[in-house]
């Protein structure tokens, strides 16, 4: 049986608010260390690391295992909850909202959390269907939600209809009224796929609409999660520009735009968001997180583990440059450490990784004394 939420159930209404966000930070008052709630220009307090839903298998043991995951994370100390509706076939959507339900039911409110979803990947609903090719056409093609063309790669879309389309079950999916951060999805999949200027004209269109979502309440903000497209060299075809994605939105919406996010990886295996010059922002070369800072944007990194490989065997200088108990614990450590993120997200599918991931609620993210011995440590080995 797959978890479906019918468009006539009561919705959990509301969004993420500052007063909200900053009630719950004030339930860890004493437990919580100081820094790991961090306020974010909009007023939102949101936790240093957040619960990932990416991997597993699209079964109900893992649905059920999502939901006591979430649970676990949102009575712990984490109020950041990230998601996408192509994750297990839309199933981890739905596996968060039977936890949210649940955790309302607790006395936590939908503007305590800070609710996360992508769009842009063609995803199943629930499982995979026999025929792939015929799902899509009756589901998407036949009922004019999206045209061939805008089609890219196989599998990648960010057409207005198609955006509104996954929205609306997003917010079925997860059993709420509003999205807090509504991201387009790896948009770079299509960047190698049409020519520049339409690519650009996509992305405009889809910040255009996203507007429009902002304006009726569908999503509190919108960004982008990305994998490589603000890591790789200048040089590289696959590159995107962040200033130029900001100057869009800032088309889109004004001065007032609501393209407030952006999500990339950022771990001890991957450290180019940190330290790669990649980013120009009023005639000034940064690193993307520095940018990001720049421009106002908020960071949230992804891959802080590296899907587990990072959670064993470090090598002795890291060990010995970060605090924590495990090496999982030095990962999160440094991810979320780094100068310009705010959280961190760490995939989460059991509750026994949840409550061994609480430990860092009541540790301090390192000062930068700490931090910068990791790369000094590193140098040495070089």
């Amino acid at each position: 049986m797959v978890l479906r939420h019918s468009t006539n159930e009561q919705r959990l209404q509301g969004s993420a608010s500052p007063q909200g966000t900053h009630h719950y930070a004030a339930r860890f008052h004493g437990t919580a260390a100081p820094g790991h709630f961090r306020e974010i220009p909009s007023g939102l307090v949101m936790s240093s690391i957040g619960i990932g839903t990416y991997l597993g298998e699209a079964d109900n043991a893992t649905d059920r295992s999502y939901t006591e995951s979430v649970i676990a994370a949102v009575e712990g100390g984490i109020n950041v909850i990230d998601t996408a509706i192509n994750y297990r076939f839309q199933r981890s959507e739905r596996a968060i909202g039977e936890a949210l339900k649940h955790l309302a039911s607790k006395g936590y409110s939908r503007e305590e959390i800070v609710l996360c979803t992508k769009a842009g990947f063609l995803t199943p609903d629930g499982e995979m269907p026999d025929d792939v090719d015929e799902y899509f056409a009756e589901e998407y093609l036949e009922r004019g939600i999206l045209l061939p063309e805008e089609i890219a790669a196989g599998c990648h879309c960010m057409a207005p209809r198609f955006l509104e389309d996954q929205l609306g079950r997003s917010l079925a999916n997860l059993g709420v009224t509003t999205v807090d951060v509504f991201y387009l999805h790896n948009p770079e999949t299509q960047i190698d796929q049409v020519p520049a200027d339409e690519f650009r004209r996509r992305i405009r269109a889809a910040f255009e609409f996203l507007e429009s979502a902002v304006a009726t309440g569908k999503i509190g903000a919108y960004g982008m999660a990305t994998w490589n497209a603000f890591r790789e060299n200048v040089q590289s075809p696959g590159h995107m520009s962040l200033a130029e994605i900001e100057a869009m939105a800032r088309e889109a919406g004004g001065p007032d735009h609501h393209f407030r996010f952006l999500q990339l990886p950022l771990n001890l295996a991957m450290p180019e968001a940190l330290l790669r010059p990649n980013q120009t922002v009023q005639a000034k070369t940064f690193a993307t997180l520095q940018a990001a800072r720049a421009l106002g944007i908020t960071v949230v990194v992804s891959a802080s583990l590296l899907q587990g490989q990072l959670t064993r065997n470090l090598p002795k200088h890291i060990t010995q440059a970060i605090r924590g108990e495990s090496d999982a614990e030095r990962a999160l450590q440094f991810a979320r450490s780094a100068p310009a993120v705010v959280t961190a997200l760490a995939g989460m599918s059991r509750a026994e990784h949840v409550r061994s991931n609480l430990r860092m609620v009541s540790m301090e993210p390192a000062g930068r004394e700490e931090f910068l011995k990791v790369f000094e440590q590193q140098a040495q080995h070089l």
